[in-house]
């Protein structure tokens, strides 16, 4: 499936921002998985919808905020250490890189960043199991070195920016709200890749193209224009 969201026509792409998890690491299905556990244990049964809304796509310190106002702050310090254990161990036996995603990066033929919500330690880990961080090492950057996460468009920015290129000049590739939202606030243009837990719907939007195979992902950015105003 391949959906576009704009007439958009300009110049061509020159820097690719691609978020982390559940963009080049298959690891959203298994946050969600965790914080539906850890959220039955202490009290807080959630859907995968309501995970999604929650956590998917936020900083982590703009998910314990949700968790410590819906339980405490008591309950909040005991979710982060239940779920980063969990999720540790889930990583290190079933985390592999998305479907298609290898072959992506393969094909791309120009300059690549990554830009995600997740710490750097966080990203050593995940990047690392699947052998990718060495693929983008120098060129990684967390919502931690900014003011304010995803959905405000600092991230990208800042990456833009460290990267040396105007942020028309960018696409972005993002596989949650918060991103997709921060990437158009950036004035970027923007991928949503709807193979994950994040619906078509909270992908949507002005100067977006909607994806479900990352595959397809060269060829999307190769016929890409900047969206007119």
């Amino acid at each position: 499936m391949i959906e576009s969201n704009s007439a958009a026509a300009g110049g061509p792409v020159e820097l690719v921002i691609f978020d982390c998890d559940g963009v080049l690491v298959d690891s959203e299905r298994i946050a969600v998985r965790v914080q539906r556990e850890v959220g039955a244990q202490l009290g807080w049964p959630l859907t995968e919808a309501e995970v999604v809304r929650h956590f998917i796509g936020r900083s982590h310190a703009a998910g314990w905020q949700v968790v410590a106002e819906r339980l405490g702050g008591e309950a909040a310090a005991e979710w982060e250490r239940r779920f980063e254990q969990r999720h540790r161990e889930l990583v290190d036996t079933e985390l592999r890189p998305v479907d298609g995603i290898l072959d992506a990066l393969a094909a791309l033929d120009l300059p690549s960043c990554v830009a995600s919500s997740g710490t750097h330690d966080k990203m050593r880990h995940t990047l690392g199991r699947t052998g990718l961080h060495q693929r983008f090492e120098g060129r990684i950057f967390s919502a931690t070195e900014v003011e304010h996460g995803k959905p405000a468009p600092d991230l990208f920015l800042h990456a833009a920016r460290r990267m040396g290129h105007a942020p028309a000049a960018c696409a972005v590739v993002e596989d949650s709200g918060p991103g997709t939202q921060a990437a158009r606030a950036a004035g970027m243009r923007c991928f949503g890749y709807t193979g994950g837990p994040t619906g078509a719907d909270a992908l949507t939007g002005p100067g977006t193209v909607l994806f479900s195979d990352m595959r397809q992902l060269p060829e999307l950015l190769r016929a890409a224009h900047r969206p007119t105003s």
